[in-house]
């Protein structure tokens, strides 16, 4: 993750009144959107960014439940096990609440994996021991960096308050798998740990 987007994940976490103020993201409205009241949205109003981050974020949240199902059973480390477990439970949580606001929206979600995600299961389930072990974690990296993104991105652009809300509340915890994550790959790999908290101010100051 270049250090531009830690340094905009970080000020989103730390400066939480800024995220806030983008709630219902007035300038974000689609044309066709009810109204509660002047400039305030009606519940399960979503614009085009609403719907494509419940499309992406469900996709990535099936993912996350069925390849940890597989690490539970694969890993043979015991980090990435207790890291697939938490996975599992997660993200099961994150999903039904995502699940919930969609179907108010009336906004379709997959329910089988998309291409990218066939492919690492695909891959993964070649592999055993300690090769899946470093894959599976290595994709885990890739698949948080990513939900970090489109959760920020929610936050920023989204006008349903209520799928803003969630991405907002599911932030933190998706940053705290990704350093998680980190971590267990250091371990695995002897790699050095490149996102951790005590490193973003630092960032912020490079050009």
């Amino acid at each position: 993750m270049c250090r531009h987007v830690i340094v905009a994940l970080s000020a989103l976490l730390l400066l939480s009144g800024t995220a806030a103020a983008q709630i219902g993201n007035p300038a974000g409205m689609g044309v066709d959107t009810r109204m509660a009241k002047p400039g305030v949205p009606a519940p399960n109003q979503t614009n085009n960014q609403d719907r494509l981050f419940a499309q992406l974020a469900a996709a990535g949240g099936l993912a996350e439940v069925e390849l940890g199902r597989m690490a539970g059973q694969k890993a043979s480390a015991d980090a990435a096990k207790q890291f697939a477990d938490r996975m599992v439970q997660d993200h099961s949580v994150a999903n039904g609440k995502l699940k919930n606001l969609a179907d108010a929206a009336k906004i379709p979600l997959p329910t089988e994996l998309d291409a990218d995600h066939q492919v690492v299961r695909d891959r993964l389930d070649k592999l055993s021991g300690e090769a899946f072990d470093r894959a599976y974690i290595a994709a885990q990296i890739v698949d948080h960096q990513k939900t970090a993104q489109l959760l920020a991105w929610e936050i920023s652009f989204g006008e349903d308050a209520e799928m803003q809300r969630l991405a907002g509340s599911m932030l933190p915890t998706v940053l705290d798998h990704l350093r998680q994550a980190q971590e267990i790959n250091a371990a695995l790999t002897g790699a050095g740990i490149r996102f951790l908290p005590e490193a973003m101010a630092a960032n912020a100051h490079q050009p």
